[in-house]
């Protein structure tokens, strides 16, 4: 894709990049760092760099964490990327669902918009987060799904009219989780009305607590809370946490964090 892209600019490119899957920008940022492989200062900065661009980006925190903690970090970047490729939480998900269930769900996210598809029984309410409502409405009735484009304000309605809420996490820390503005909003209208809530948070979304609490911090200082595209959800209100096993109850769920601390994060460029 990069061609022959002197490494700096390729960073630069992985570094601006926004609204890519998660999983096309890990495997985009491992090919950047390999640049750096005889460069470990020059890793310590592209990875602050990487970082500091998407702060939101649970795979690229998991990412970086990991290369700068490995003894081998090319062979560590690589081996990341191939499990973010085989991460199985979109089948297991879509088996798990509950059968004819009217499900709410907010804009288009990775690995719900995989999952919601392959089941022909439900019937979906989109809210249409972040423009994405549309988008993939159309998606769900090319794969002959019932669909309704809920608009922003209807996202209460929606979720306490749902049999199932589902979110998609981005990151996910020891207590609190990171999902697309409204979320929190639609989690805690479900959770009054009895609705159940599930995280979807697949491989690469668990993050122990110092990484989280350096993401927490970003997002807070990058603007004002209803200003950001993002926000902090309790896990309190969601009932099951969702990964390559299925749904499980959240403290199982977290056992599966399998992110180092790499201190060299925590400080920013």
């Amino acid at each position: 894709m990069f061609g022959a892209v002197h490494p700096i600019e390729r960073l630069r490119h992985v570094a601006r990049a926004s609204g890519g899957e998660p999983g096309l920008l890990v495997r985009e940022t491992a090919g950047a760092l390999a640049a750096f492989r005889h460069d470990p200062a020059g890793l310590v900065t592209a990875c602050r760099r990487i970082v500091s661009r998407h702060p939101t980006s649970g795979p690229l925190w998991w990412l970086c964490a990991r290369v700068l903690t490995a003894a081998d970090p090319m062979a560590e970047a690589w081996a990341a990327a191939d499990e973010l490729d085989r991460d199985a939480t979109a089948s297991a998900l879509s088996a798990a669902l509950p059968d004819d269930a009217t499900v709410c769900v907010l804009g288009w996210g990775e690995r719900v918009g995989e999952a919601l598809p392959r089941r022909g029984d439900l019937t979906v309410l989109v809210v249409d987060i972040l423009a994405e409502g549309a988008g993939f409405v159309r998606r769900l009735e090319r794969a002959d799904i019932v669909a309704w484009d809920v608009p922003v304000g209807g996202v209460g309605a929606a979720a306490a009219d749902a049999d199932l809420v589902l979110l998609e996490g981005g990151a996910v820390g020891p207590v609190d989780a990171l999902a697309v503005a409204g979320s929190r909003a639609a989690a805690a209208v479900a959770h009054h009305a009895g609705v159940p809530v599930w995280l979807v948070a697949g491989t690469g979304r668990l993050l122990p607590r110092r990484l989280w609490d350096s993401m927490a911090v970003r997002l807070e200082a990058a603007c004002e809370p209803w200003d950001a595209d993002e926000e902090i959800i309790p896990l309190e209100l969601v009932d099951r946490l969702v990964g390559p096993a299925g749904p499980e109850p959240v403290p199982d769920g977290l056992r599966r964090t399998d992110c180092p601390v790499a201190p060299e994060l925590l400080r920013e460029i």
